[in-house]
């Protein structure tokens, strides 16, 4: 199994002039750091207007800050949004970075969150997934051809040559978001590695992962005419301490990061630059939902984590990505829980990779063929960790005892 480590630049208030200047600078020496520890991936996302959630709006430059700083690391655009930003300044932008980079660029496609983000672009949410299929079918032939024409519903160009190309043939990697689990079927009919949440429990995965490779092998959809990228790759709260009450004490971020998805995606943007999520916040701590988020992630000593760890990689996912920068967590804790997973952690996983490996060309050379396990039973969270903190504590419980027993009734 591979790992990779996840950027939103969150940023809860109070912010002084120098807040988003230090966001920044640490969280590029923390890729560095990454880097130097023997990290697969740096992921960062692109979202516009999420005050405290996200201030990553130009992961482009964030990235591309980063390439300067690393030799190894892959550097993810997980994900740009291809309903917001011109087909031809993607492929510019993307093919610019992975020449940086010598070749180190993953592109992850997505279609943007809601209303707050979409309609200041002038996109409507109603079209986004039209619109983000269109553009793929647009961006992708760029990397390649010397002249490239285009003429859909949302894009319409006269051919031109889009410089420079990619330093990888012929080009980087391509994922799909899948925010929404029911996506890593699609992801697997376009061919695409899928970037998600994490799953609600092992078993999930083993679900989903089998869903995913039947779909790639038996109900092929590619967009356009690009390589597979069979990879599924899932984000999750990470913190790791020497004991398991050190790290739940230092996990708040991941809680704060699950609260403000749930407030943007359930309120929106009401009135800019005057909220404050943090202190909404502080409301919420303490409740049962908290303590469901803390359970649903990575957060413990490096033994727990690795009993954790040791059934997604039966399940063969194939990278855990670490959502370490969130909330207030402080920049010595974020580089202390790194190296201590990367010493005590990492290389058991590291070590057995070559298995997942050969066990996955056999899955696509059709010698493993995988049961086609029914996903229904873990479609309860459509968005895991959203639907948890939208949840009462008896709405969730129900929800839970619901999971409980279908699983019961599979035994």
């Amino acid at each position: 199994m591979k790992f990779g480590i996840f950027y939103e630049l969150q940023l809860p208030r109070p912010w002084t002039e120098e807040s988003e200047r230090s966001l920044l600078k640490n969280a590029v020496s923390q890729i560095e750091l990454a880097d130097r520890l023997g990290y697969d991936y740096a992921w960062a996302v692109e979202h516009h207007f999420l005050e405290e959630y996200s201030h990553c709006s130009a992961p482009e430059v964030f990235l591309g800050a980063a390439s300067q700083r690393t030799e190894r690391i892959r550097l993810g655009h997980g994900i740009i949004q291809s309903t917001t930003n011109h087909p031809h300044r993607v492929a510019e932008r993307v093919a610019t970075l992975d020449l940086l980079s010598d070749g180190r660029v993953e592109l992850g496609l997505g279609e943007g969150a809601g209303p707050a983000e979409l309609h200041p672009f002038g996109t409507r949410v109603r079209t986004k997934r039209e619109r983000w299929e269109e553009s793929v079918r647009a961006i992708i032939p760029m990397f390649t051809s010397t002249s490239w024409e285009f003429h859909g519903e949302f894009h319409d160009f006269p051919a031109r040559n889009v410089v420079p190309k990619p330093y990888q043939k012929p080009h980087p990697p391509l994922w799909v978001a899948c925010s929404n689990i029911r996506t890593i079927a699609k992801a697997g009919e376009w061919g695409m590695g899928a970037l998600g949440f994490t799953f609600v429990s092992p078993e999930a995965a083993q679900a989903w992962v089998h869903r995913y490779y039947n779909s790639l092998l038996h109900t092929p959809g590619r967009l356009a005419d690009y390589p597979d990228n069979p990879n599924i790759a899932m984000v999750n709260g990470f913190m790791c301490a020497e004991t398991d009450e050190e790290a739940r004490e230092k996990a708040s971020g991941w809680t704060f990061f699950i609260f403000a998805l749930s407030h943007y995606g359930r309120a929106g943007i009401s009135a800019p630059g005057t909220g404050n999520l943090w202190d909404a916040y502080q409301d919420w701590r303490g409740s049962d939902q908290e303590r469901q988020a803390l359970e649903s992630g990575l957060i413990g000593s490096p033994e727990t984590i690795r009993k954790r760890l040791r059934q997604f990689e039966a399940a063969h996912v194939d990278q855990i990505i670490l959502l370490n920068q969130a909330g207030k967590t402080s920049h010595q804790d974020i580089c202390d829980s790194l190296e201590l997973f990367a010493r005590d952690v990492m290389p058991e996983f590291h070590d057995r990779h070559q298995e997942h490996e050969d066990w996955k060309r056999d899955v696509l050379a059709g010698r493993v063929a995988l049961e086609e396990i029914d996903t229904a039973t873990y479609d309860i969270f459509s968005h895991q960790n959203r639907d948890i903190v939208r949840l009462t504590p008896d709405e969730l419980k129900a929800r839970m005892a619901e999971k409980e027993a279908r699983a019961r009734k599979r035994a």
